[in-house]
């Protein structure tokens, strides 16, 4: 029997292969091209007496390690889940960004330091034309290997292969003002290396706290990606059954591993058997178009349309719905026999949610005062 859960799985499982050995390739290019860039740099360095084209040559051996530090940290969050990690090893990408972002740092930070020991003890280049031409040269082969590597990067969501792009790029720039400085030397004698280098070395820092920041907040967990949320949303809504989806969360476990729950809305006439059978579509039909597992389906009954309950609750969502910090009324249901009103509300960071709801809550009871009103607050995920 064809089970086309199965089948995307087995789909899935070779796009993540895929993914890994773009990654890898990618990765070797930038160490044998890193590598070629410091040999050449090194000798010119050392033969111009150039503390500039040196601090570069160091740059590119950074650029090599940490291309070798994502081939690792790429093979390791490859592994397949075992018992103590049941849900992978994802997020080792993360770290392998958080590695690189220091490495960017202490290269940011120790060309700070030679460039304030040149501007304190200066040295006198001495440049050729034949090494300006080949530093010219690895500016080019730079800029191309930021480009496709920050290209691949984007495409296979590797924040590692991001990282190292945006240091070759910076790479690309120490390389050009190395260039200029070393023309405005050969025509004016002015020598600016060290103060061009103290520039370089703070934006280069700069760059790495920014990676840095960024690989923090995918570790400690961001705001659900809006366009994957909708996207969700959308496909669980397409479902004949179902009446409206709201409260998705999703719970990353590394680029591309997502795990998430959903409260959908269904008549209240549905049976279990109806039930079961949706949630088990809309399983397979989410992790079918967009790779994400939904571990949990919770239920919101919905009264009949039309019904004096739905007058209810276009009367009550207008009341809500009167206040700015308030931004979506869902699940909601009346159950005449225990005199309860039940709904979810979705309010505004900026708002206090405990006086928000005693006030929406007081305004409702004065419309219905022989009911029990129960709002549950919700926190603005997606929206």
């Amino acid at each position: 029997m064809y089970d086309k859960k199965t089948d995307s799985s087995k789909e899935t499982s070779t796009s993540m292969v895929n993914r890994e050995k773009t990654i890898i390739r990618t990765s070797i290019i930038g160490v044998i091209a890193n590598i070629f860039l410091t040999a050449f740099k090194a000798v010119i360095g050392l033969l111009s007496n150039s503390i500039a084209i040196t601090l570069d040559a160091v740059n590119n051996l950074n650029d090599a390690l940490s291309s070798v530090i994502t081939i690792v940290g790429t093979k390791l969050a490859g592994k397949k889940p075992d018992k103590k990690h049941p849900l992978g090893y994802g997020r080792i990408e993360y770290l392998t960004a958080l590695i690189i972002s220091a490495l960017v740092m202490f290269a940011g930070f120790t060309a700070l330091s030679e460039s304030i020991k040149k501007i304190i003890n200066p040295e006198v280049p001495d440049y050729s034309p034949v090494s300006l031409i080949i530093l010219s040269s690895a500016v080019i082969v730079k800029l191309i290997l930021a480009r496709y590597v920050k290209k691949v990067g984007k495409k296979v969501n590797n924040n590692s292969l991001i990282a190292s792009a945006s240091e070759a790029n910076f790479d690309a720039i120490l390389s050009f003002s190395v260039i200029i400085i070393a023309i405005i030397y050969m025509m004016t004698k002015i020598n600016l290396e060290a103060f061009a280098g103290l520039t370089i070395a703070v934006f280069i820092i700069k760059s790495g706290i920014e990676i840095m920041i960024d690989t923090i907040n995918d570790i400690i967990g961001k705001r659900t990606d809006k366009q994957l949320a909708i996207a969700v949303k959308k496909t669980i809504c397409e479902d004949p059954d179902v009446l409206g989806a709201f409260d998705l969360y999703l719970y990353n476990y590394g680029p591309n591993y997502n795990y998430g729950s959903v409260h959908v809305e269904v008549d209240e006439s549905m049976t279990a058997k109806e039930i079961d059978v949706m949630a088990r579509r809309i399983g397979a039909n989410v992790y079918e178009k967009h790779g994400v597992v939904l571990t949990g389906i919770g239920l919101y009954s919905v009264n009949a349309q039309g019904s004096p309950a739905d007058l209810m609750r276009q009367k009550i969502t207008k009341i809500a719905m009167a206040h700015d910090y308030a931004m979506q009324v869902h699940g909601f249901y009346v159950d005449f026999e225990s005199k309860q009103i039940i709904f979810d509300i979705v309010l505004s960071f900026n708002c206090d949610q405990t006086a928000a709801i005693g006030k929406i809550e007081k305004e409702i009871k004065a419309q219905y005062p022989e009911y029990e009103i129960k709002i549950q607050p919700d926190i603005d995920i997606t929206e």
